[in-house]
């Protein structure tokens, strides 16, 4: 095998920008090959992953923040490509179009498509290998972020292996960690005990990730930093006190941002909240004296953990990056929490590409798992669909082509004022039956409009409450960049990401 002194294998924050960029497809160009310490070696692979992000929620956050000409920073990395999201129906290859966040994780990390609520096994519950796994086995150094619980899909498919995701404890539970069958009685146990043993236990004892920064100390216990501990992890804040039977807010202490700003070196381990990380607009909402003032930013965690990494193995390392909080307002159609979202992981992907660009060996991929919600952009002064009295006519009198029978009337489309009573951040914004559009200021608006306004520009809706079967985008920087601006499936990002770091494809791929 090839010498690889000094690879970083950094996982591209998933996100879900599109830059504009010439597309190259990925057999025009290959992945360089790694030999030596040429200019075009890669040692570094950073992979950002913005949760729920699709196309409109990277313009939307473009517009929103930079204006119609602007770009975000993923937009400006030069390769620009789409990915493919679906996942499989279990025990089959059917198709299922429409993946969750555990599927997905899955693809990326394994190479292998599996159904929903999947962490790292195949669609027949067999145990696959994580691309995190592999690096680690082979030497490099490794981190996970995230600003949900890092025992959640996207985090827990590189470090652990579930038949539910929701297997993720503290505790064990049938309801949680066994699949129902047809009649709704649990399937058997598996033979291989890992599968079923809480998501927070399997990471507190395997040592996957050198770096683990999150969310989610409610899903660990003493014993897991005990665990931790043992195997020379710093364990920021306290996972709870051994003399009680369970742990409650009081007895656990979550780490703080004064606490990251201390470590400078080793293994580390901090979870700032006992759920998610605190919404970005939220956050800033609050009284400065609040706690949750004391968590940092998804862009202060990619820049430490990066600290952290580099340097730490002679090999390199491999981080992977979420975005979490992305998907978890979209399901909310909360859009203006969404926006917030949108920027602070934007904000990590230039935390990432600023290292990239200073070391000159980092390969950096921004992507997204799936998009969350039908997240639409719609003409300043329309409504929507849900919020009309009729849909919309589908006949042209103009245009003979356009026409369709049976022809419905233009008259009534109209807004039903029992379905909406005004755009959901402004007047209305309390009624439950108001699907109106929320509406945004861009830089681009005159002086004094505000959001909530119909003079604001941006107007967005939301489609469902769910996932999108739509393709996500694809950014990629670095050596190697132009293997990514190509239409692709989410399980070639693992075969294109484990190439980076070993140098060949991996068997079976």
């Amino acid at each position: 095998m090839p010498s690889r002194s000094s690879k970083v294998l950094t996982v591209l924050a998933l996100t879900g920008a599109l830059a504009a960029s010439t597309a190259v497809t990925a057999s025009s160009a290959p992945l360089p090959l790694h030999k030596g310490s040429g200019k075009n070696e890669i040692h570094n692979v950073i992979y950002l992953l913005g949760d729920g992000m699709g196309r409109t929620h990277v313009t939307a956050g473009r517009e929103r923040f930079y204006g119609a000409d602007g770009k975000l920073n993923m937009e400006r990395l030069p390769s620009y490509g789409a990915v493919a999201t679906s996942a499989v129906e279990k025990g089959s290859k059917q198709p299922a179009l429409v993946t969750d966040s555990a599927s997905a994780a899955t693809a990326w990390s394994s190479g292998v498509k599996t159904y929903n609520a999947a962490i790292g096994v195949d669609t027949y519950g067999k145990k696959l290998p994580t691309l995190m796994e592999q690096a680690k086995k082979a030497g490099f150094a490794t981190g996970n972020v995230s600003t949900a619980e890092i025992t959640d899909a996207t985090p827990a498919a590189q470090m652990s292996h579930a038949l539910l995701r929701g297997c993720q404890g503290p505790v064990y539970s049938d309801a949680a960690c066994l699949p129902k069958k047809a009649d709704g009685s649990y399937e058997k146990k598996p033979a291989d005990q890992t599968l079923i043993t809480p998501i927070a236990q399997q990471i507190a004892r395997n040592g996957t990730a050198d770096v683990i920064f999150g969310g989610g100390l409610s899903r660990f216990t003493p014993d897991d930093q005990k665990a931790l501990r043992s195997q020379g992890y710093q364990v920021l804040g306290s996972f709870g006190d051994p003399a009680l039977p369970a742990q409650t807010p009081a007895s656990q202490k979550a780490a703080t941002k004064s606490d990251l700003n201390k470590v400078k070196n080793g293994k580390v381990v901090g979870l700032f909240n006992r759920g998610n990380l605190t919404i970005e607009k939220a956050k800033a909402e609050l009284p400065s004296g609040a706690p949750e003032k004391q968590e940092p930013t998804l862009a202060e965690l990619t820049k430490k953990s990066i600290s952290l990494l580099d340097g730490r193995s002679k090999k390199g390392f491999l981080l992977q990056v979420e975005g979490a909080l992305i998907d978890k307002r979209s399901h909310a159609n909360d859009a203006a929490q969404t926006l917030e979202e949108i920027k602070a992981f934007d904000d990590a992907v230039k935390a990432a590409t600023d290292f990239a660009k200073k070391d000159g060996h980092t390969l950096v991929v921004v992507t997204a798992d799936h998009e969350c919600a039908g997240f639409n952009i719609i003409e300043k002064g329309t409504f929507t669909n849900a919020e009309a009295a009729a849909p919309p006519a589908n006949d042209d009198s103009g245009n003979t082509a356009n026409s369709s029978k049976p022809a419905r009337s233009a008259a009534n489309n109209v807004k039903d004022p029992a379905r909406s009573s005004g755009i959901v951040n402004g007047d209305g914004s309390g009624d439950a039956k108001n699907f109106g559009p929320a509406t945004f200021r861009t830089p681009d608006d005159p002086k004094g409009v505000k959001d909530g306004s119909k003079d604001a520009s941006l107007w967005l809706t939301y489609l469902s409450g769910n996932h999108t079967g739509a393709d996500v985008p694809i950014y990629a920087y670095g050596p190697g960049n132009a293997a990514f601006a190509t239409s692709q499936d989410n399980t070639e990002l693992y075969t294109k990401m484990y190439r980076s770091l070993f140098g060949s494809a991996p068997r079976g791929h």
